[in-house]
Protein backbone atom coordinates (compact mmCIF):
# COMPACT_ATOMS: atom_id res chain seq x y z
CA UNK A 1 0.00 0.00 0.00
CA UNK A 2 1.33 3.43 -0.91
CA UNK A 3 0.54 6.75 0.66
CA UNK A 4 -0.85 9.53 -1.49
CA UNK A 5 1.66 12.05 -2.74
CA UNK A 6 1.56 15.51 -1.28
CA UNK A 7 1.20 18.26 -3.85
CA UNK A 8 4.45 20.16 -4.31
CA UNK A 9 4.66 23.52 -5.94
CA UNK A 10 7.23 23.91 -8.65
CA UNK A 11 7.12 27.70 -8.54
CA UNK A 12 9.86 29.46 -6.63
CA UNK A 13 8.98 31.21 -3.38
CA UNK A 14 8.31 34.92 -3.91
CA UNK A 15 11.08 37.10 -2.59
CA UNK A 16 10.23 39.67 0.07
CA UNK A 17 9.78 43.21 -1.19
CA UNK A 18 12.84 45.41 -1.18
CA UNK A 19 13.08 47.85 1.72
CA UNK A 20 11.99 51.38 0.83
CA UNK A 21 14.66 53.70 -0.43
CA UNK A 22 15.73 57.01 1.08
CA UNK A 23 13.39 59.03 -1.16
CA UNK A 24 10.41 56.84 -0.31
CA UNK A 25 11.09 57.15 3.41
CA UNK A 26 11.44 60.94 3.10
CA UNK A 27 8.17 61.17 1.18
CA UNK A 28 6.43 58.97 3.76
CA UNK A 29 7.73 61.13 6.60
CA UNK A 30 6.67 64.33 4.83
CA UNK A 31 3.16 62.97 4.25
CA UNK A 32 2.87 61.93 7.90
CA UNK A 33 3.97 65.39 9.08
CA UNK A 34 1.51 67.01 6.67
CA UNK A 35 -1.24 64.72 7.97
CA UNK A 36 -0.37 65.75 11.53
CA UNK A 37 -0.56 69.44 10.63
CA UNK A 38 -3.92 68.94 8.93
CA UNK A 39 -5.15 67.02 11.98
CA UNK A 40 -4.18 69.88 14.31
CA UNK A 41 -5.97 72.45 12.17
CA UNK A 42 -8.98 70.16 11.83
CA UNK A 43 -9.18 70.00 15.64
CA UNK A 44 -9.12 73.80 15.84
CA UNK A 45 -11.77 74.12 13.13
CA UNK A 46 -14.00 71.50 14.76
CA UNK A 47 -13.82 73.31 18.11
CA UNK A 48 -14.63 76.66 16.51
CA UNK A 49 -17.62 75.15 14.71
CA UNK A 50 -18.76 73.51 17.97
CA UNK A 51 -18.57 76.85 19.79
CA UNK A 52 -20.42 78.68 17.03
CA UNK A 53 -23.13 76.02 16.95
CA UNK A 54 -23.48 75.94 20.73
CA UNK A 55 -23.81 79.73 20.95
CA UNK A 56 -26.26 79.95 18.05
CA UNK A 57 -28.36 77.03 19.27
CA UNK A 58 -28.54 78.40 22.82
CA UNK A 59 -29.61 81.83 21.57
CA UNK A 60 -32.25 80.15 19.41
CA UNK A 61 -33.60 78.23 22.39
CA UNK A 62 -33.59 81.35 24.61
CA UNK A 63 -35.63 83.25 21.99
CA UNK A 64 -38.50 80.78 22.18
CA UNK A 65 -41.06 80.25 24.90
CA UNK A 66 -43.13 77.38 26.23
CA UNK A 67 -43.31 74.04 24.44
CA UNK A 68 -41.53 75.38 21.35
CA UNK A 69 -38.46 76.10 23.47
CA UNK A 70 -38.37 72.52 24.72
CA UNK A 71 -38.83 70.98 21.26
CA UNK A 72 -36.27 73.22 19.58
CA UNK A 73 -33.85 72.73 22.47
CA UNK A 74 -34.13 68.95 22.38
CA UNK A 75 -33.76 68.87 18.60
CA UNK A 76 -30.71 71.12 18.60
CA UNK A 77 -29.14 69.27 21.52
CA UNK A 78 -29.54 65.87 19.85
CA UNK A 79 -28.22 67.17 16.52
CA UNK A 80 -25.30 68.99 18.15
CA UNK A 81 -24.26 66.10 20.35
CA UNK A 82 -24.46 63.66 17.44
CA UNK A 83 -22.41 66.03 15.26
CA UNK A 84 -19.72 66.45 17.93
CA UNK A 85 -19.47 62.71 18.53
CA UNK A 86 -19.28 61.96 14.80
CA UNK A 87 -16.72 64.70 14.13
CA UNK A 88 -14.44 63.63 16.97
CA UNK A 89 -14.57 60.00 15.84
CA UNK A 90 -13.77 61.01 12.26
CA UNK A 91 -10.97 63.35 13.34
CA UNK A 92 -9.47 60.70 15.60
CA UNK A 93 -9.57 58.19 12.76
CA UNK A 94 -8.03 60.68 10.32
CA UNK A 95 -5.21 61.57 12.69
CA UNK A 96 -4.41 57.91 13.28
CA UNK A 97 -4.60 57.00 9.60
CA UNK A 98 -2.64 59.99 8.31
CA UNK A 99 0.23 59.81 10.79
CA UNK A 100 0.33 56.10 11.52
CA UNK A 101 0.80 56.81 15.22
CA UNK A 102 -1.39 55.56 18.04
CA UNK A 103 -0.91 58.84 19.90
CA UNK A 104 -2.08 60.95 16.96
CA UNK A 105 -5.48 61.48 18.57
CA UNK A 106 -3.74 63.99 20.82
CA UNK A 107 -2.95 66.06 17.71
CA UNK A 108 -6.67 66.66 17.34
CA UNK A 109 -7.79 66.57 20.97
CA UNK A 110 -5.33 69.07 22.44
CA UNK A 111 -6.14 71.96 20.05
CA UNK A 112 -9.83 71.15 20.41
CA UNK A 113 -9.64 71.40 24.21
CA UNK A 114 -7.53 74.57 24.01
CA UNK A 115 -10.03 76.34 21.76
CA UNK A 116 -12.95 75.21 23.95
CA UNK A 117 -11.22 76.52 27.08
CA UNK A 118 -10.40 79.84 25.41
CA UNK A 119 -14.05 80.06 24.33
CA UNK A 120 -15.02 80.20 28.00
CA UNK A 121 -13.09 83.44 28.64
CA UNK A 122 -14.55 86.87 28.00
CA UNK A 123 -12.77 89.00 25.39
CA UNK A 124 -11.80 92.65 25.93
CA UNK A 125 -14.91 93.64 23.97
CA UNK A 126 -17.06 91.60 26.35
CA UNK A 127 -17.85 88.74 23.99
CA UNK A 128 -18.20 85.27 25.40
CA UNK A 129 -18.39 82.23 23.11
CA UNK A 130 -19.40 79.76 25.80
CA UNK A 131 -21.41 81.08 28.71
CA UNK A 132 -21.85 79.16 31.95
CA UNK A 133 -25.63 79.03 31.51
CA UNK A 134 -25.33 77.41 28.07
CA UNK A 135 -26.40 73.84 28.84
CA UNK A 136 -26.02 72.78 25.22
CA UNK A 137 -22.43 74.08 25.15
CA UNK A 138 -21.61 72.18 28.30
CA UNK A 139 -23.15 69.01 26.83
CA UNK A 140 -21.06 69.47 23.68
CA UNK A 141 -17.90 69.85 25.78
CA UNK A 142 -18.64 66.68 27.74
CA UNK A 143 -19.51 64.77 24.56
CA UNK A 144 -16.31 65.86 22.83
CA UNK A 145 -14.14 65.12 25.85
CA UNK A 146 -15.62 61.68 26.44
CA UNK A 147 -15.45 60.77 22.75
CA UNK A 148 -11.81 61.85 22.47
CA UNK A 149 -11.01 59.86 25.62
CA UNK A 150 -12.67 56.72 24.27
CA UNK A 151 -11.05 57.06 20.84
CA UNK A 152 -7.64 57.71 22.39
CA UNK A 153 -7.99 54.77 24.77
CA UNK A 154 -9.08 52.52 21.92
CA UNK A 155 -6.11 53.51 19.72
CA UNK A 156 -3.60 53.10 22.53
CA UNK A 157 -4.87 49.79 23.92
CA UNK A 158 -5.52 47.85 20.72
CA UNK A 159 -2.53 45.88 19.45
CA UNK A 160 -0.95 47.14 16.23
CA UNK A 161 -1.96 45.50 13.00
CA UNK A 162 0.93 43.46 11.57
CA UNK A 163 2.31 44.73 8.27
CA UNK A 164 0.91 42.94 5.25
CA UNK A 165 3.28 41.44 2.71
Amino acid sequence: MTSPAAPVSVLPEPSPPAPPGRAERALDRALRVAGGVVAVWAGVLAALLDLIFATWAWETVQGRSGGAQALVGIGLAVAGIAAVAASTVLLGWFAHASTGSRWAVALVALPWFLVIVVGGFRTTEGDLALAGDNALGLALIVTGAVTFAVIGFRHIVTPPVPAQR
